[in-house]
């Protein structure tokens, strides 16, 4: 593997984050900070290289990175196909707005809830998610997001799960703990554990970091499986923290003509004197 122009990377990455919406807190969209999401997306390029890769929720952005990575000539290597699957039409909005923009062939979003039916392809080698931490439901939301990347991958492949790591505190240990048991009991192993490696824009908590959670399928035979809703009120109980169950199947975006340019609620103008 050839060294990283890491300046050349870095300016990528800041093309990305312009590209993309202001997270919502209340649905737990926690943004990487721009250097863990350099070294990440080169990461998963090579993990992923010549594969269907599917994203269960995206608002970090790191499928739009990995692709532009590569259109860019700053690696030489990445998935065949990256498809983005979000409920917030905002983040799916502007990942087609950039590869269109980009001309990146490979790259496309669809808008998708990950508590309804699955009716995506199940055809992706491997998934990618990045899901709200569980830190109030011993990582049940985790398990739905990864539930629906198995999905995509019909039960086969690889899946990686980003998610809290920090040996200081105890429920990231017991989240760790559950969603390698869901692996398990769904035909997975624990090829890979990347430790205390990401860090985010997270005011209440801004030491705490992440892993990656790297699954590999037993088998490699195509599981068949009928997806369905995800209703069942212990699953769905503090979803996105404490009191926080679902409400919403879609954020909508407001449509307007300067993407990427500070809102006119966001400022005023004093003139200066004539």
């Amino acid at each position: 593997m050839a060294e990283l122009d890491l300046k050349s990377a870095i300016n990528a990455i800041s093309d990305v984050i312009e590209n993309r919406p202001r997270s919502l807190r209340e649905f737990d969209q926690i943004y990487m900070k721009a250097g863990d999401m350099v070294m990440q997306s080169e990461f998963v390029a090579r993990w992923s290289d010549g594969k269907r890769l599917s994203f269960i929720g995206d608002g970090d952005a790191i499928s739009v990175c990995v692709a532009y990575l590569k259109k860019r000539g700053i690696i030489n290597y990445g998935p065949s196909q990256i498809t983005v699957f979000d409920f917030d039409e905002r983040i799916v909005s502007a990942v087609k707005r950039f590869a269109d923009r980009e001309a990146l062939e490979n790259l496309g979003s669809e808008l998708y809830n990950c508590l309804d039916v699955f009716a995506g392809p199940n055809d992706f080698d491997c998934f990618y998610t990045n899901p709200p931490w569980g830190a109030s439901n011993d990582g049940e939301s985790v398990k739905v997001f990864m539930q629906r990347g198995m999905e995509a991958t019909s039960y086969r492949g690889e899946g990686m799960v980003v998610i809290a790591d920090d040996p200081d505190l105890t429920w990231p240990k017991r989240v760790l703990a559950k969603v390698q048991q869901f692996g398990i009991e769904n035909g997975f192993f624990v090829q890979k554990m990347m430790p205390w490696l990401h860090s985010y824009h997270l005011d209440d908590a801004p030491d705490l970091r992440s892993c990656n959670l790297i699954f590999k399928a037993v088998s490699d035979e195509v599981k068949i499986f009928d997806s369905s809703a995800i209703d069942a009120k212990d699953r769905l109980e503090n979803f996105y923290g404490k009191e926080n169950a679902p409400r919403v199947r879609y954020v909508r975006e407001k449509k307007t003509l300067g993407y990427g340019k500070a809102h006119d609620d966001e400022y005023s103008l004093e003139l200066l004197e004539s």
